[in-house]
């Protein structure tokens, strides 16, 4: 057993404090009607400065480090408890003492990578390309493109295996090809560089290496969609007969790889973007067969170095953190292990992150306000006014199938065949990572488990599921700023409540509209519907399109579409949730701290979503994230309700907030 001495404790006084609502967070100075978010927020946004170990900092984030602290104690219980262990504890503790052993990954240097790039370097031929490309992603090291298993969008009740385009280093298609990126494209060479000489490559060959790689990676962007263009559903699913794939990628031999992967036969794969994965095969002839492989061996030294020693772990860290992210310092070496273990082993540590910290009361409260939304949001769409009565029935019918899972899964992953060795991080991490890919590729045709969930139970987020048409909500989530069980219902309603309320609207956004009762993309709706709502979320388009998040740099309303319409849409249902609950407890109707209930809904709205970010941060995001800045989350939605006017007009001198107000839902 290694010494348990390098793990050192996790003192008490790093545990963050609660990140609550209140009202001292705001800058009452500011009008409401001209700055919402600094008024909320302001004081807030003064005195917390991003710390040097983040790229952003907001609610978020700081319920994420409680979090992260509270994890972090588990394992590292896990890591020094004596005797006999429960096997999932034995797991997480010797995983965590397998990241936290930076003597051993010191001594090992590039070892435990060396059989992978010995295995890419036998490759003799391009038609062996096939196996090395299936090793890699089966040891979840990115190349060419990415593949997944999820419920079948068109065929909702069993599995499908998936092909999406991905095989790149840098975060999406415009960093490639965007002169705002020159920079940034400048200094991934000079790190691409950096890697392969560590690795021990010649210095002459090195910077010839890195180039050869910049040049494959810039030919599969090239080819890549748009970001906006991913969230189209329809356009992104493409069915490929399993007979007709080696005739249509040739080089790519996707037979093989199926095989290789032990995915059951199927008569078809989905092919979300066909020209893309075209353009990867035609490459695969274009390209000599040592550049590609230089290309694969970047990506295994690219995958492996944060994991390793301090020197590659360091340089890893300072072309995707410090340069892309803004981020100054690498944060403390066990919240890093928190991130690792919560990736690879997650519903490990989520069962034991439970039995810790979720209590029934947070369970029964979230029920009550996701039953209360639910209420009015079918009501909101029984009285649409613009919606036929033919589409109406539709809808209501699939939202009577809708249903919630809150907290954790009633059943947990069962990781015991994946073998966790102390003193052997990066290969834990990949033996987990192919854990996950044999699952996935082994479940093709399958009918689909619906207790299955997409993230672990410490996550702070939610999501919605269109082919299930169901909202989850990890534990992680249900504590403050989101939920607080000792605020005030106004507060809660606006934090998580709006939260429900978002998830519950996606399953009607641009995208979660085309999902029908069963979760199959399908046309449902009238063409006069469609087109009304198509006039209102142009409307969405167009005033996110008009907000500017750094100078000349303004949101892109099309990539985060769906989300500005849940964002909209969400506050609008919470809010009426909690009219109806107000009316049923008219003592409730009253004043805290000087604000109406009305006015602490939105105020609670726009404190989840307070945050400060570094440039480099906000520049990738508007790139790459379907969501609009917090800036926008926390005052658009807001400014845009019919109430929020008058809830605010005796605070005001402006009187009058947003002058176009925008209603779908």
């Amino acid at each position: 057993m290694a010494d348990d001495n390098f793990i050192e404790p996790i003192g008490r006084e790093e545990m963050p404090e609660e990140a609550k609502f209140s009202i001292e967070n705001m800058d009452r100075s500011e009008d409401p009607m001209a700055n919402f978010y600094r008024f909320a927020n302001g004081k807030w946004i003064d005195t917390h400065p991003i710390p040097p170990d983040k790229s952003s900092w907001g609610g978020f984030m700081e319920l994420l480090d409680r979090n992260t602290y509270i994890l972090g104690k588990i394992l590292e219980e896990c890591a020094l408890k004596k005797g006999k262990k429960r096997g999932i504890e034995k797991m997480a503790g010797d995983f965590y003492t397998s990241i936290m052993d930076q003597k051993t990954l010191e001594e090992k240097k590039f070892q435990p990578i060396e059989h992978i790039m010995e295995k890419v370097e036998k490759v003799s031929e391009k038609t062996e390309l096939v196996n090395a490309s299936q090793y890699l992603h089966s040891l979840g090291i990115n190349n060419f493109f990415s593949v997944f298993s999820m419920p079948d969008e068109k065929n909702s009740s069993v599995y499908a295996f998936y092909i999406y385009q991905g095989g790149l280093s840098l975060p999406n298609r415009d960093y490639y090809l965007q002169d705002s990126f020159q920079k940034t494209r400048e200094d991934f060479v000079s790190h691409v560089e950096k890697m392969f000489r560590m690795y021990g490559y010649p210095h002459k060959d090195s910077a010839v290496y890195a180039s050869k790689v910049m040049k494959i990676e810039s030919s599969i962007a090239k080819a890549n969609r748009p970001q906006a263009d991913l969230r189209d559903s329809e356009k992104n699913y493409n069915r490929i007969p399993y007979d007709q794939l080696d005739g249509k990628y040739r080089r790519l031999n996707l037979v093989k790889y199926l095989e290789l992967s032990e995915a059951p036969a199927a008569e078809y794969i989905v092919v979300g973007q066909p020209e893309v994965i075209e353009s990867v095969d035609k490459m695969l002839g274009e390209y000599p067969l040592e550049e590609l492989k230089l290309y694969l061996k970047w990506n295994v030294i690219n995958f492996a170095s944060p994991y390793l020693h301090k020197e590659a772990e360091m340089e890893h860290f300072d072309f995707f953190n410090r340069k892309l992210l803004g981020q100054e310092v690498p944060e403390k070496r066990w919240k890093k292990a928190v991130r690792i273990v919560d990736r690879s082993i997650g519903e490990a540590l989520g069962e034991l992150y439970v039995e810790k910290e979720f209590g029934k009361e947070a369970r029964e409260r979230m029920e009550t306000m996701v039953n209360d939304i639910r209420s009015v949001f079918e009501e909101k769409l029984k009285g649409l006014p613009w919606m036929s009565e033919e589409t109406k029935e539709k809808a209501l019918e699939k939202f009577k199938k809708f249903r919630a899972k809150i907290g954790y899964p009633s059943k947990f992953l069962d990781y015991s065949s994946i073998e966790i060795k102390e003193g052997d991080l990066p290969g834990n991490i990949m033996r987990s990572e192919t854990f996950e890919f044999l699952r996935e590729s082994r479940r093709i045709g399958e009918k689909v488990d619906r207790e299955l969930w997409l993230m672990t139970p410490p996550t702070v987020n939610a999501y919605f599921s269109p082919t299930e048409n169901e909202i989850v909500f990890p534990a992680g989530i249900l504590q403050p700023p989101f939920f607080d069980a000792s605020m005030d219902d106004a507060v809660n309603y606006g934090g998580i409540g709006g939260v429900i309320s978002h998830e519950i609207t996606h399953g009607f956004d641009d995208q979660g509209r085309r999902y029908d009762v069963e979760g199959n993309l399908k046309d449902w709706w009238s063409e006069e519907d469609a087109k009304k709502f198509t006039e209102r979320s142009d409307e969405v388009v167009k005033l996110y399109n008009s907000l500017e998040v750094l100078p000349g740099l303004h949101v892109n309303g099309q990539l985060t579409l769906g989300e500005n319409i849940a964002d909209l849409g969400g506050v609008s249902i919470a809010f009426e949730a909690l009219q109806r609950r107000l009316k049923k407890n008219p003592e409730m109707n009253r004043k805290i701290d000087g604000f109406t209930p009305e006015q602490r809904f939105f105020i609670s709205w726009a404190q989840i979503w307070r945050g400060n970010n570094r440039e480099p941060e906000i520049r990738r995001r508007i790139s790459i994230d379907p969501h609009s800045p917090n800036v926008f989350r926390g005052s658009i939605p807001v400014m845009n309700h019919e109430k929020f006017d008058e809830s605010f007009e005796d605070l005001s001198k402006a009187k009058k907030g947003m002058e176009k107000k925008i209603f779908i839902w």
